[in-house]
């Protein structure tokens, strides 16, 4: 049976994630790295982003390189914890995605960033960790979410002109590695029938479709796509790297969650410790999108007014009392 939205997972370091008990699921790290360790067990031949790096070293005093092995989403939201790590060591190389260099260039905390690329880096460290490691090597008991903690590298070049209307920026696709987080674009075509929103696409690639509701933006590139989220007064986004880009320069974001999203926005709620500026929407029916739709019109009919009524870019900050899709 496919879990529902307030299912907690049967994983137990999962659950703990869940449920916001980072003590606990550290205590499963600890006995897993243990394990790991006194085994001997290896994994440089699985892939990637299933590669265990850490042995357990402190980084206290010492020059750490810190692999970036997952997706781009999870580097920018783990970038926030490179700077409680510079705080003890003494030197922090960032490994990383060609895509993000320049982004991760501006993150407070890192003294050398490298392309990612087969084979081993060629510098010199004392201790070797993969990005998503890094809560657990820090021993973190509360998500650091003090935002931007990220800047966009490329500054805006004019965009488009303000015309009075809510400008929306949206992504609609996360791949085909999980296709349950895309939302079909004929429904993202519908937020156009909100009063005073105009709607942009972040989707890399993106043609405009003659007559559409969307009009197409220059996100060729992770700079691009950063400086076009930024003309933006609002970002609504599934699951991927853009939700996360947003999330980290502290812009306006509303992330759409399948019924069984992934571990870090936990099971229920309309906010996440993450992000203090994202808004969740989550699906109630496995695989059904309309009703999460639905709920985002019915949010943006409340805000739209405001760009017309004041020069101010408005705000759409989350709130304890905001409510998800129903």
């Amino acid at each position: 049976m496919q879990p529902g939205p307030t299912d907690i997972p049967d994983d137990p370091w999962m659950a703990a994630m869940c449920r916001g008990n980072l003590g606990a699921a550290w205590a499963i790290s600890d006995a897993i790295l243990i394990r790991r360790k006194t085994s001997g067990q290896v994994c440089w031949t699985w892939p990637r982003h299933l590669q265990f790096i850490w042995n357990g070293d402190a980084p206290a005093g010492r020059r750490v390189l810190v692999r970036c092995y997952h997706g781009l989403g999870d580097t920018i939201q783990f970038m926030r914890f490179i700077l409680p790590l510079r705080a003890v060591a003494s030197h922090v190389t960032v490994w990383a995605q060609p895509s993000l260099l320049n982004l991760i260039a501006t993150a407070p905390g890192v003294d050398q960033v490298l392309a990612l690329h087969d084979g081993q880096p060629d510098v010199d460290y004392d201790v070797d960790i993969e990005i998503m490691e890094l809560p657990h090597a820090l021993r973190v008991r509360s998500i650091p979410n003090d935002v931007p903690y990220l800047k966009c590298p490329r500054p805006a070049e004019g965009g488009e002109p303000p015309d009075g209307l809510l400008r929306i920026g949206l992504t609609w696709e996360a791949g085909d590695w999980d296709t349950r987080r895309n939302v079909p674009f004929r429904l993202m075509e519908r937020l156009a029938e909100v009063s005073g929103a105009r709607l942009f696409s972040l989707q890399k690639e993106f043609h405009e479709i003659a007559g559409g509701a969307v009009a197409a933006t220059d996100c060729d590139t992770i700079d691009k796509t950063g400086t076009r989220m930024l003309e933006m007064d609002l970002v609504i986004s599934v699951d991927t790297m853009a939700a996360h880009l947003a999330g980290a320069f502290g812009a306006p974001i509303w992330t759409l969650l399948h019924a069984d999203c992934d571990w870090r926005w936990g099971r229920s709620g309309a906010t996440t410790v993450w992000y203090p500026t994202m808004r969740l929407f989550r699906q109630t029916t496995p695989g059904d999108w309309s009703g999460t739709i639905k709920s985002v019109c019915a949010a943006l009919a409340a805000h739209a007014p405001l760009s017309r009524r004041c020069a101010a870019k408005p705000t759409f900050l989350s709130s304890p009392s905001s409510t998800s899709s129903s």
